[in-house]
């Protein structure tokens, strides 16, 4: 990367170090360490932190739980304009991010980072395995993960092969780039870190946690719209709470989502 180039932007707690050299602190990237780290390679990296910097995942980022790096691509760019994509082979409507981009790009985000097992490398698209509560846990179990956002009709396939590099989808629709995908990954992941959510046993008691959705929640006041909460949710009866709410998350998924209501039951026998 060129010495002019844009420095990536950093979000998380300052670890200051003595240095015979005079420096602005505010213009270098700043560094946590020994906290899991994101970095994600984006055209528009005034995208983060985001939503990612407010509540809780905000909160954990100021206390330095996490780190964010977002790498501008645009410095990577080729020529006078820094051009990051041109038309695709064989010809078609759109514009391909481009191979060498990429891989300088790339390069630069390997920097300091562990092994594939520890720090994945995850390409944001509609045609990659969906993303599930189980990849959010796999990935908080890493060190860090680096998240690649395309734009326009995609990326070079080539990049993807040599990097070995996982593609995983939202859903089955398309979007105008990966930034907000990566932004739902990087919420659904950091909120599983340690000390990162207020009441550890949230993250048991939700959606997904054992294969099913969750139960229905109430809360004050204890009748609205002429709608009671249920009788049993007020009886102090932790037993009778705890069979109600694990019949209404059967009932909910087998209603909503059959395809996690088998897989439920087959787990199960």
């Amino acid at each position: 990367m060129d010495e002019g180039a844009k420095p990536a932007k950093s979000h998380g707690r300052l670890s200051i170090s003595a240095s015979l050299r005079p420096r602005d602190l505010m213009a270098e990237p700043r560094t946590v360490r020994g906290a899991w780290r994101a970095r994600v390679i984006t055209l528009f990296p005034d995208a983060f932190p985001g939503v990612l910097g407010q509540s809780l995942t905000g909160r954990a980022l100021d206390l330095g739980l996490w780190a964010l790096e977002a790498i501008d691509l645009r410095p990577f760019g080729i020529g006078k304009h820094r051009n990051v994509d041109d038309t695709p082979a064989g010809g078609g409507a759109g514009m391909v991010l481009r191979a060498d981009v990429l891989d300088a790009a790339l390069t630069h985000a390997a920097q300091g980072t562990p092994d594939r097992g520890r720090w994945p490398v995850i390409y944001l698209s509609p045609r990659g395995r969906p993303f599930d509560q189980a990849m959010a846990r796999r990935l908080a179990a890493c060190d860090g993960v680096t998240l690649l956002c395309g734009r326009f009709e995609g990326v070079d396939e080539r990049v993807l092969q040599h990097y070995r590099i996982e593609e995983v989808s939202l859903g089955d629709f398309v979007m105008t780039g990966g930034e907000i995908a990566a932004q739902a990954v990087l919420d659904a992941t950091v909120r599983l870190l340690p000390n990162v959510l207020g009441n550890a046993e949230s993250a048991v008691e939700e959606s997904f946690s054992d294969g099913l959705l969750e139960h229905p929640q109430f809360t004050r006041p204890a009748e609205w719209q002429g709608l009671p909460i249920p009788e049993v949710l007020q009886s102090g009866n932790h037993a009778a709470i705890a069979k109600w709410r694990k019949a209404q998350a059967e009932a909910i998924t087998r209603e909503r989502r059959p395809d996690l209501w088998q897989a439920w039951m087959a787990k199960r026998g």
